[in-house]
């Protein structure tokens, strides 16, 4: 059985017609659940897959973000994250620190500007870090950029994951996302399970893709 979500995998599909449409990213299936997706968030992915600033793998990563932060909803009021690290002031899909303002309304094309801005950054690590980036797919990169955008680079420099891309087994490195499926819960080192779901999925994705 796939560890992937439906309604991930439909989004997915949902963004790869639009950039096959425009000679990018292509994936074969095209299915009712993804035509769904496509309708009841067509802004969000049409705004990704048209943007012209981002790679194929960020608009994926990004695509992706939007199901594992808030399940494609969009958040624009700030909240405090009680899964994450020192429960910070959360917005939109996972964005923190000091350009999150308590209170302050952030309409969809503020969360979209402030979402791409740190996919982008996320790229840029990704980019550094890993050695032969150009080799891997637009699914094996975006599963990376959306490892940074949600656990840090620093999280990644000194990981398993990172050494067995850079010596050439992109595939052992696939299967290292379910491992990281830990957070603080009230000060204890636990298992959470929406990051167990978004290892175990980015793991299959990265090694499988759709």
């Amino acid at each position: 059985m796939s560890r992937v979500p439906h309604a991930l995998r439909a989004g997915l599909l949902a963004l790869a017609v639009l950039l096959a449409g425009g000679g990018g990213y292509v994936v074969a299936e095209r299915d009712q659940a993804a035509a769904q997706v496509m309708a009841e968030q067509s802004h969000y992915i049409q705004a990704v897959a048209a943007d012209a600033d981002t790679s194929d793998a960020a608009k994926i990563a990004m695509v992706m973000g939007s199901y594992y932060e808030s399940s494609y909803r969009h958040i624009g009021r700030p909240y405090f994250d009680q899964l994450g690290k020192g429960a910070p002031l959360t917005v939109c899909n996972g964005i923190t620190g000091p350009a999150v303002v308590a209170e302050r309304y952030y309409s969809p094309a503020e969360c979209y500007g402030l979402e791409k801005s740190r996919y982008l950054a996320s790229e840029a690590a990704a980019k550094r870090l890993f050695r032969f980036w150009a080799q891997y797919t637009a699914l094996q990169q975006a599963v990376f950029i959306d490892f940074i955008h949600n656990k840090g680079e620093a999280a990644l420099a000194g990981s398993t994951l990172l050494r067995k891309a850079n010596a050439g087994d992109v595939l052992g490195a696939c299967r290292e996302n379910p491992r990281w499926n830990r957070g603080t819960v009230n000060g204890v080192s636990a298992v959470l399970p929406g990051l167990q779901r978004r290892g175990d999925a980015n793991g299959e994705i990265c090694e499988e893709g759709l």
